[in-house]
């Protein structure tokens, strides 16, 4: 089962659509930067684009992931408190995005892919429903598993503000 994606940057929303119509929704984080595409921005990237990696199937939630690598861990308040505190989590499954737009989000310095746009799980106690992230789209771990069971790579993403 698949669906089309579609987050929306001002109600911090993410929905899952079936025919069209609205069957999932999550609440989300995107950058606390705000909408824009240009690389190293801190910004979440608007458009059109598509699921271009699926990572960390069958991983456990929680999983700690470096440069798109499980590091063997899972995270924990006890595990992080060994880490630095600024330390922006990618968790659990990892939707890599890539623009197809090019010259908006493909291509150049506004090459989502090169810019390493995710959705990612979170550490539980990050705050969802408002901006916070470095670009990515964080949801909760749970969600993420979620989703990422109900997507394949190539499946559709639009961002909008």
């Amino acid at each position: 089962m698949s669906c089309r994606i579609e987050i929306d940057l001002r109600r911090q929303r993410l929905y899952c659509l079936e025919a069209g119509v609205p069957d999932v929704v999550y609440a989300v984080s995107t950058a606390r930067n705000g909408p824009g595409e240009i690389m190293n921005s801190y910004c979440t990237p608007r458009g059109h684009h598509a699921i271009a990696r699926k990572i960390g199937a069958d991983l456990p939630p929680g999983a700690v992931f470096e440069r798109r690598v499980w590091q063997g861990a899972v995270w924990s308040p006890a595990y992080a408190a060994t880490q630095p505190p600024t330390r922006d989590w990618i968790l659990t499954r990892i939707l890599w995005l890539t623009g197809l737009e090019p010259g908006f989000n493909a291509g150049g310095e506004r090459d989502t892919f090169a810019r390493y746009i995710y959705l990612h799980g979170t550490p539980d106690d990050v705050p969802m429903g408002v901006p916070g992230s470095h670009g990515c789209v964080r949801m909760r771990n749970a969600e993420i598993i979620e989703l990422f069971e109900r997507v394949a790579a190539g499946d559709r993403v639009f961002i909008y503000d």
